[in-house]
């Protein structure tokens, strides 16, 4: 009789010799042997591109871990009809490689402002918990936005776009920009007033 080492290793096997259009089937569908392949798979690959952006291989750690945690959590927006398991996971180590660099800019920025600040000033009232809310809160404003508004302003905070780069990018005008930039912003303030309200 097998143990269940022996069992989850004849699992993982099995699963290997599927293709990428199974594996991706599987995972949707919440087969945790499927959650293993596909980091046995694709692991290092994320590992190195997000080493090669952060310049940090405990980062890029930390954010190999993020991929997996937060794809196998959202699985079920996974459509294998769109792209590759392999594409749909890269795609989320750019995202969560943008958190940890906007992370970084702020944590610095942080560390400035204390220096500056003084210790005879008073603290700051917004603790760490606070900031976090705040960008969690955000982030779910975003993605509430219309598709068009929320690509624009996607690309304004988490890579640092300019309007005419973006503009560049999308190969929209420029005025097109500024108008989903100006309203986008303008929804997501009212949502957080109204947000900000409710408490």
């Amino acid at each position: 009789m097998w143990g269940g080492s022996q069992v989850l290793a004849a699992t993982v096997a099995a699963v290997s010799t599927d293709s990428d259009e199974e594996l991706g089937q599987g995972f949707v569908d919440g087969d945790e042997s499927c959650l293993n392949e596909a980091y046995r798979r694709w692991g290092a690959l994320i590992f190195t591109v997000a080493a090669r952006k952060l310049g940090d291989p405990e980062e890029a750690k930390d954010v190999t871990q993020q991929v997996f945690v937060g794809a196998w959590r959202g699985r079920k927006g996974y459509d294998p009809q769109r792209g590759s398991l392999k594409t749909w996971l890269v795609g989320i180590t750019h995202k969560k490689i943008a958190d940890a660099l906007i992370r970084r800019s702020r944590h610095l920025r942080d560390v400035e402002a204390a220096g500056r600040a003084g210790a005879s000033e008073t603290p700051p009232h917004e603790s760490p918990t606070d900031a976090v809310v705040d960008y969690v809160l955000l982030a779910d404003e975003l993605d509430r936005l219309p598709e068009q508004q929320r690509a624009v302003l996607e690309m304004a905070f988490y890579e640092d776009l300019t309007q005419a780069q973006i503009a560049e990018r999308t190969g929209l005008p420029l005025g097109t920009i500024k108008s989903n930039t100006r309203r986008g912003l303008m929804r997501m303030k009212k949502r957080l007033e109204v947000d900000g309200g409710a408490h």
